[in-house]
C-alpha cells in the first residue's frame, strides 16, 4: 500500500510538471500575456500618432491654410502690408534700475 501511494504521488507530480514548468506553461502564458498587454499600449501609442501625421499631410496636401500656419509659426512669416504684434507676459519683465546712491556732504 505505501508503494502504491508513493507511485501515484510520483505520477502527480510528473503529470503536473508540464503544468508548471514546461514549455506550455502557466507562468509562461502569463509572461507572454504581459508582454502582450504592453506591446498593445505601444502600438495604440504609435497608431494615434500616425493618425496625427496622417490627417497634417492630408490638411498640406488640401488646402492653404495649413501651409499659411506653418510659414507664420515656425518660420516667422507675414503677409505684404500686414502689421505684426508680439504680446509678452508681463510676469518676465526685468526689475526696474536701483537709483544711484547720492553722497552726503562732510562737515
Amino acid at each position: 500500500m505505501r508503494w502504491l501511494t508513493l507511485v501515484f504521488v510520483l505520477l502527480i507530480a510528473l503529470l503536473q510538471y508540464p503544468l508548471w514548468l514546461g514549455k506550455g506553461s502557466w507562468l509562461r502564458v502569463w509572461d507572454l500575456s504581459q508582454q502582450i498587454d504592453k506591446q498593445k499600449e505601444a502600438n495604440a501609442t504609435l497608431k494615434a500618432r500616425n493618425d496625427t501625421l496622417d490627417a497634417e499631410v492630408r490638411d498640406l496636401k488640401q488646402g492653404y491654410g495649413a501651409i499659411e500656419e506653418r510659414a507664420r509659426s515656425e518660420l516667422g512669416m507675414v503677409k505684404q502690408d500686414e502689421v505684426f504684434y508680439q504680446v509678452m507676459d508681463g510676469g518676465t519683465l526685468p526689475p526696474p534700475p536701483a537709483k544711484p546712491a547720492v553722497p552726503t556732504p562732510d562737515k
